[in-house]
């Protein structure tokens, strides 16, 4: 599967467990690490939780197996997910405004998910 296919299948995931202000960034020019990173936020652990089950699913439906894990849990505020070519993760809104990932990842694209997400 390629990696734009994967990426939509994790944004759809995320989007129908209502992971809020998602974010993907083609970080392929600027990192031999992956080729998409997705960011998004939950409002609470026990969503974090369902957002991050709700990816891992999708992908092993497609055959996709989480590459080196799943890091983290939903009460320490960030999730991070490898699923080899695309890095997911999933913070509860303090947590993602202290590591501000999109700043340290400011010269990637940001790419348009409009069409995958429920606004």
């Amino acid at each position: 599967m390629e990696a734009k296919e994967l990426l939509e299948i994790v944004v759809k995931a995320a989007d129908s467990k209502k992971a809020q202000k998602i974010v993907a960034l083609d970080v392929s020019q600027v990192s031999g690490i992956a080729d998409y990173f997705i960011i998004m936020q939950g409002m609470n652990n026990r969503q974090l939780g369902a957002i991050v089950e709700a990816i891992d699913e999708a992908a092993h439906l497609k055959g996709v197996e989480v590459g080196k894990g799943i890091e983290g849990q939903p009460d320490s505020g960030w999730v991070l997910i490898d699923l080899g070519d695309i890095i997911v993760s999933v913070f509860d809104e303090d947590t993602r405004l202290r590591y501000n990932l999109e700043k340290l990842w400011n010269d990637a694209p940001i790419l348009n998910l409009s069409e995958w997400v429920s606004e």
